[in-house]
């Protein structure tokens, strides 16, 4: 009975995360097992067998994720077989590109933007400089990391838990730490 008080707990927030959604543009229809908001004026696209969410893992009935396209240009694609865990969060002011058969942990976060002009006197303007942000096929990304603006992941990339990424990796390697660096290589 406890089970199925859960499920329909957990339905019930699904739907209405779907009504309080305000993305302009979405394609295709992801999986969502957790509650996921999608929000902004652009683009959102998602690959078949996209999901969200993972029934038995942390921040499941506490959280929920957050997908944001922010401006008239901004993109987001999701390839085939992306699976995301609870409570990301990734937001675009230009583009950010997840391949195919990329796994991410839990609460996550993926910016292509400071979102804030990081100059003193113009904090409240908006990131001038937004760089797309690239995740090649067969990455796993592991708990609780940051990806920052202008970051391309190469193929078949693991980065470890905690890792906040600044700057781009090249395919086969385990990278870890604050910042991310390179600590093996996959053969």
């Amino acid at each position: 009975m406890k089970q199925f008080l859960k499920y329909i707990i957990l339905r019930i927030k699904v739907v209405k995360y779907i009504l309080l959604s305000t993305i302009a543009t979405k394609r295709g229809k992801p999986k969502r097992v957790q509650p996921l908001l999608l929000e902004g004026e652009g683009i959102i696209l998602f690959g078949e067998n996209t999901s969200f969410g993972i029934y038995k893992s942390p921040y499941l009935f506490s959280g929920y994720g957050y997908i944001e396209a922010r401006g008239k240009q901004a993109e987001i694609i999701f390839e085939k077989n992306v699976a995301i865990n609870n409570s990301c969060v990734i937001t675009a002011e230009k583009k950010i590109t997840i391949a195919k058969n990329t796994v991410i942990g839990y609460n996550c976060h993926i910016s292509d933007s400071y979102f804030h002009n990081l100059e003193i006197d113009k904090r409240n303007e908006t990131d001038p400089n937004p760089e797309e942000v690239f995740i090649d096929e067969n990455v796993f990304i592991g708990n609780n990391v940051t990806i920052l603006k202008g970051v391309t992941l190469g193929k078949n990339v693991v980065v470890g838990s905690g890792a906040v990424v600044t700057k781009s990796f090249p395919d086969n390697v385990v990278i870890a730490g604050v910042p991310a660096k390179i600590i093996s290589t996959i053969t």
